[in-house]
């Protein structure tokens, strides 16, 4: 029987994951689809009871969908529950289960773009207090990484987010950023600011030390204007794409069977699409 997966959210259809997916489905010359789903919030319950038919393995899930199916699944593993949020929902004996590829992914890119990372990293800035940040604070919690801080425009939602998710990390606010710039070892902006059609990060580097590695996870443009800067004093970056590329891993295995590699052409590929908006 061949395996069905989807990608569900409203909207879906600016989603890369289709075009990942079905390039590892023609290299491994695996039986099987991987398509699109734009589901209304009304389809969603019907669509993801429908999972459980034989032919289908099961979806990823992007906004605005990432807390409201869990409710429709047997269970959700500890990924997921620490994040927050659902991005892959696959069948084993008999369930439908949900979990959160972003964790894995954010730390397997990190790795392959700064192997050293966790050698010389004490201290970590995360800016941003919104999806992304809540998958990247539990890597930093998964690595035993003691002192992190989340800078959030509005602090608040900074201090919610360590009470969920990491406790021992501390909220601050956007202002407060400079004085902790100088003993920073790892910086990572999860907002959308640098983003095409969005305004830049406004952040002076200068400050990090020589060592500091900077991670962007926006990936349209793959070079944001704080990848530039940090570029420009010879720091160590670290684009988004590697996240979207590598997050999709653990989901192609658990449908079809096999695990499969993010390799210099499937980047390209990606790259080639972001680039024509195609």
């Amino acid at each position: 029987m061949t395996p069905h997966a989807y990608v569900i959210g409203y909207p879906v259809k600016h989603s890369r994951s289709p075009q990942i997916h079905r390039y590892w489905l023609k290299h491994y010359d695996l039986a099987g689809s991987y398509d699109l789903a734009e589901l209304t919030p009304d389809q969603l319950a019907p669509f993801i009871e429908k999972l459980r038919d034989d032919e289908n393995a099961g979806t990823n899930v992007t906004l605005p969908y990432k807390q409201d199916v869990q409710p429709y699944l047997d269970e959700i593993d500890d990924d997921a529950k620490n994040v927050g949020a659902v991005n892959t929902i696959y069948k084993s004996h008999g369930k439908l289960l949900g979990t959160n590829t972003d964790v894995y992914g954010f730390l397997t890119h990190l790795s392959d773009g700064a192997p050293n990372w966790l050698e010389i990293t004490n201290t970590v800035l995360i800016i941003g207090a919104g999806g992304a940040a809540r998958a990247i604070l539990s890597a930093m919690k998964k690595s035993s990484i003691n002192n992190v801080y989340i800078a959030n425009r509005t602090k608040p939602r900074a201090q919610i987010l360590c009470d969920e998710i990491y406790p021992e990390a501390s909220p601050i606010e956007m202002s407060e950023i400079t004085s902790i710039l100088a003993t920073t070892d790892l910086i990572i902006n999860t907002t959308s600011l640098g983003m095409i059609g969005q305004p830049p990060l406004e952040l002076d580097l200068s400050a990090l030390p020589e060592h500091s590695i900077v991670v962007d996870i926006v990936y349209s443009p793959l070079k944001t204007e704080l990848l530039h800067q940090a570029e420009k004093r010879g720091l160590v970056t670290v684009d988004g794409l590697g996240m979207l590329l590598h997050q999709a891993v653990r989901g192609f295995e658990l449908w079809f069977g096999t695990r499969p590699e993010v390799t210099d052409e499937l980047r390209q590929i990606v790259e080639k699409s972001l680039e024509t908006g195609s």
